[in-house]
């Protein structure tokens, strides 16, 4: 079990693979369109009953995917809230340069 976790896992973090598996079974799902015309398994209540379900799966895998998206961007958004940019700018240019801050302007003011 351990195994299949860890599978799913990897499986979940990698949006490429999620891209490509979802290009794909969009490709089966619009090859299946006519097929399920032709054989007439439209007229199936089983058939009908599976793709009712798979779309009810597919619909929620969906939208928790995009809930995760939002909630790991709004992580974000709260992280760069957090740090100060502009001042880590200033240290680094400080850092590499020959630069001074000035004394006798505060930190975060600027001079008259």
């Amino acid at each position: 079990m351990p195994l299949v976790k860890s599978l799913w896992a990897s499986i979940q973090g990698d949006p490429v693979f999620m891209r490509r598996v979802n290009g794909w079974l969009t490709i089966f799902w619009l090859v299946m369109i006519p097929v399920s015309l032709v054989t007439h398994w439209v007229n199936s209540v089983v058939y009908v009953s599976a793709l009712s379900l798979w779309a009810l799966v597919s619909g929620h895998w969906s939208a928790w995917q995009a809930a995760r998206v939002e909630v790991k961007q709004h992580e974000e958004a709260e992280a760069a809230k957090q740090e100060n940019v502009p001042e880590q700018v200033v240290q680094e240019i400080i850092a590499r340069t020959e630069i001074q801050p000035d004394p006798s302007v505060g930190a975060g003011s600027a001079p008259a």
